[in-house]
């Protein structure tokens, strides 16, 4: 890659909750090298990233530019009550076990809504030590914004479930708002279904006629699916090659949705 070119690039950091992973555009954006780390249990995740910084080719030749994609609880407010002066005090009462990490926020316009996050101290100091421009963004948040645009195609109610990490995110949309958001724990296929389906139930969606659609590393997907398919009419797996016509980045193996949406679609 050539110098100047090279100097317009920015690496991107994805931090998981347990997990590590490096993503660069190359000249051309179709193509995209992508470097998962092996995270060791032992340590914290700041001591995983200054490691990371001896051993990955991908950093080791990182121009000074970065984006961070995290994947850390976050708080959606709306976007005409926010002020920034408050998101401690709301993100810290929301969350209070996390109380000691730097607290943040994205914009997302489109949906009229703020997403308040954090990033724990020590790892923030890794990434400054190694870089001096430096963008933070959720994780979930280029998700929300595909599949918001997703929702607009044909007349029925669509609910989404985001499966990541043990994690499972649902949430729905109502015009250009969240109808509904939240985050759970899906390492129990069992308790993954119940969620799903106490949501559709709250929010009276029709078991006939509306839709639900999943993406993700399901755990025990054939399980899941069977069951869900047992109450709902139309429950669906969003396959990301063909969602992404084909995009060189949906063929790289072990990439998140998350990240692979990113790069396709953009914050």
């Amino acid at each position: 890659m050539q110098e100047s070119n090279r100097s317009m690039q920015r690496i991107t950091i994805r931090i998981g909750r347990n997990t590590l992973a490096f993503a660069m555009p190359q000249e051309s954006e179709q193509d995209i090298v992508y470097e998962p780390f092996v995270v060791k249990s032992g340590i914290s995740m700041a001591a995983n990233l200054r490691e990371a910084f001896k051993q990955s080719d991908l950093l080791m030749q990182a121009p000074q530019k970065v984006r961070v994609s995290i994947d850390t609880d976050v708080l959606l407010t709306p976007i005409e009550t926010f002020n920034e002066k408050d998101i401690e005090t709301l993100y810290r009462h929301a969350f209070p076990q996390l109380e000691h990490d730097l607290v943040y926020y994205n914009v997302l316009p489109d949906l009229n809504a703020v997403a308040i996050f954090s990033m724990n101290k020590d790892l923030r100091l890794v990434v400054d030590d190694h870089f001096q421009d430096v963008r933070l963004v959720t994780a979930i948040s280029p998700v929300w914004r595909h599949l918001h645009r997703r929702s607009f195609t044909g007349s029925r109610q669509k609910l989404y479930a985001y499966f990541h990490e043990k994690r499972l995110e649902v949430f729905c949309f109502q015009q250009n708002r969240f109808r509904f958001c939240n985050a759970y724990d899906a390492s129990r296929p069992k308790d993954a279904v119940y969620y799903i389906l106490f949501i559709w139930n709250e929010l009276q969606y029709n078991a006939e006629f509306d839709e639900l659609h999943l993406v993700g590393e399901i755990p025990d997907e054939e399980y899941v699916l069977a069951e869900l398919r047992t109450y709902l009419e139309n429950v669906y797996m969003i396959n990301p090659v063909a969602d992404f016509n084909e995009h060189h980045a949906t063929h790289i193996k072990g990439m998140p949705y998350d990240l692979l949406t990113l790069f396709v679609k953009g914050r």
